[in-house]
């Protein structure tokens, strides 16, 4: 037994990180931070082509407070307040039916990046980011 003590004195403390020096890594960003800025930017989008398509604004005012909402409460899961001002979007080119498409073609982007966001999140923004995804692509079949 006096040998077995003797041995387990002469393993060094390591492993459990008590003597480490090195700082601890900085933490990731959120990958939820940058959706919030992208969904304020589409509702902005829809905005814009509302008013220069009124023909459109039933159809596009829905999506654009969807994008508006969900930038509030990824803004609230994340810790991040929403800009102060309104994002401002080019002015829409082209007809209706150009305009649809360019949106769509944006949500469908904005879709993809929610879901790489979803995968890449903490299990407990899983759900937000999923119903974030699904609302995007639901966006993209309503512009068609």
């Amino acid at each position: 037994m006096a040998a077995a003590t003797a041995a387990a004195g002469t393993i060094p403390l390591t492993g459990c990180g008590i003597f480490n020096s090195d700082p601890d890594p900085s933490p990731s960003p959120d990958p939820l931070v940058p959706l919030v800025a992208e969904a304020l930017e589409l509702a902005a989008r829809h905005d814009a082509a509302a008013t220069a398509f009124p023909q459109l604004a039933d159809r596009l005012a829905p999506l654009a407070a969807a994008h508006r909402a969900h930038a509030a409460e990824l803004a609230k899961a994340t810790g991040t307040s929403l800009p102060s001002g309104t994002p401002s979007a080019p002015p829409p080119g082209g007809d209706a039916d150009a305009e649809l498409a360019a949106l769509r073609g944006a949500e469908q982007h904005a879709r993809d990046n929610a879901t790489a966001a979803c995968l890449a999140a903490p299990a407990r923004h899983a759900a937000l980011a999923g119903s974030v995804a699904a609302a995007r692509a639901t966006h993209a079949e309503v512009l068609q």
